[in-house]
Parts: structure tokens; sequence; C-alpha cells
């Protein structure tokens, strides 16, 4: 049984604003899509969430002061490389993912069909089986920015265990 002075929780929440000529890219997955996310990087508004959750749980911050947007080594960098780096950084800690729940909050496209690919991406770099990602997204009923299509808005949480 695990000791429960070990586990660590951490949330992670993340915006970025809808724009036209960007990809739209979200846990790791382009989307067709008439908008793409903007950001320094490639604005991947899921995988931030889930780094800043997991950053969180560990006591480290959040990713902009591992991975700052006044730094160009940043610029249009695939977010899917900077998780690779948060997974270092728990690694360091003696920490592992034991799961994460991720809600998308946008008002479109329809993200089932992708959903599956972005738990392989984000469980393939933890190295744990995909049952331990959770990814749901919902619309705001035509409500706010995320309603009115203007950004997309995305809530983590991430359980880690710390060996001691």
């Amino acid at each position: 049984m695990t000791d429960l002075t070990s586990l660590r929780i951490g949330h992670g929440y993340d915006v970025h604003r809808l724009v036209e000529g960007r990809d739209l890219i979200l846990g790791g997955v382009r989307i067709p899509h008439e908008k793409g996310l903007l950001g320094h990087s490639d604005a991947d508004v899921l995988l931030h969430a889930v780094m800043d959750a997991i950053l969180g749980a560990l006591g480290e911050g959040d990713i902009g002061r591992h991975f700052p947007d006044s730094d160009e080594r940043y610029r249009g960098i695939s977010s899917m490389l900077l998780l690779e780096q948060v997974k270092e950084i728990a690694d360091r800690r003696g920490a592992s993912l034991i799961n994460t729940d991720v809600t998308v909050i946008a008002q479109k496209p329809k993200l089932a069909p992708y959903i599956p690919e972005m738990r392989e991406n984000i469980a393939r770099v933890f190295g744990v089986p995909t049952e331990r990602v959770n990814i749901k997204a919902t619309t705001e009923e035509k409500l706010g920015f995320t309603g009115a299509c203007e950004g997309m808005a995305v809530h983590a949480v991430a359980l880690l265990c710390l060996e001691k």
C-alpha cells in the first residue's frame, strides 16, 4: 500500500486565444480547424495545463518559470518536447504519475475523435497505461470567451507518488 504522505496532487489551468493562421494542436495532436491557438510555443493549451498540474504537485512552480516566453529557445516548440522535460523534472524528484484528469473547454471543434491519441501521447511520455490519462471535452453552451469561440481553456489535475 502506498504511504499517503508520498502522494502529491497538482492543479493546472491554461487559456489561449483562437486565431487564424495557426495550427490547432491539443494533446500533441494536430486537429483540422479554421483557427489555432496563439502562443509563444505551439500553444497546446491541454499539455500546458497538464504540465502545470505536474509541476504544481512537485512544488516546482509553473511552465512560465521553466519555459519562459521571453526565451527564444521555446518559440514555436512542440509542447510534447516540453512535456518530456517536465517528465525529467519529475524523474529527478523521484516522482511518478499515478493519473491525470483533464477537462478541455471549447465550443468547437468536436474533440472526441482525437482524445484517444491525446491520451496515448501523454501516457507514452510518462510510461503509464492510457487508462491513467483521462481527457474529456465540454462546451460552455455558447457562454463566455470559450462559448464565443474566442479561445480555449483547460483544467487538469495530476496525482503523483514520490519515492521516499
